[in-house]
């Protein structure tokens, strides 16, 4: 069984690797956030993928959709299906976000965690795909959770961030060379969240 969220509630863990993550609350303010989240939740074509674990095929437990640049593959399907077309609010949020990241995206994967028991274990994102220390933009909608990352060589060395409703997180060059990351379950009741997280996949 994955391990429960082992961090506070609140706030960050101390001495988060900022050379690392760049996290910034309030990107887009309550108003903006609830509309986003309301509109993503009812209007994407969300679906339940099936992935290999253990020798087993096991949905993944949360929905998933992925949008990007026309010539960009899905290269988390196992059908290497062509993307969603950008929405004007998908290239609203790119927009936005792009001068934060010093980067141009060219596709986005978005998650949508229906209660505590939705999640994604601890990983890493593919470097074959996205380059050498791709760099990795994460904006949150709905209901706060941790992001808790660990260290591949140290799993003792560990931190947690709090992903609140309308926050930007930058997963900078490095974290996925040397660290994994994930949202774990909780035993606690958890409303709907949506995260987007923005890619440059080569």
């Amino acid at each position: 069984m994955e391990q429960l969220c082992f961090f506070p509630e609140a706030g960050q863990s101390k001495g988060l690797p900022i050379h690392l993550l760049d996290y910034r609350p309030g990107l887009f303010n309550e108003q903006e956030s609830d509309s986003l989240l309301q509109k993503f939740i009812a209007e994407t074509p969300w679906k339940q993928r099936i992935q290999r674990m253990y020798d087993k095929d096991v949905l993944t437990p949360r929905l998933t959709a992925w949008y990007g640049d026309p010539e960009v593959y899905d290269y988390a399907s196992l059908t290497q299906s062509k993307p969603n077309y950008w929405t004007p609010e998908l290239l609203m949020i790119k927009n936005k976000i792009e001068p934060l990241a010093g980067i141009q995206f060219n596709s986005v994967l978005l998650n949508y965690y229906r209660d505590g028991n939705d999640s994604v274990a601890w990983h890493s994102d593919r470097e074959d795909v996205l380059g050498k220390n791709p760099i990795i933009a994460s904006v949150s909608f709905g209901q706060v959770r941790s992001f808790d990352i660990r260290s591949k060589q140290d799993h003792h060395e560990k931190y947690s961030v709090r992903l609140e409703h309308g926050s930007f997180l930058l997963m900078k060059a490095g974290l996925q060379e040397h660290w994994e990351h994930r949202i774990a379950k909780s035993v606690k009741p958890m409303k709907a969240r949506v995260n987007l997280t923005f890619r440059v996949v080569i």
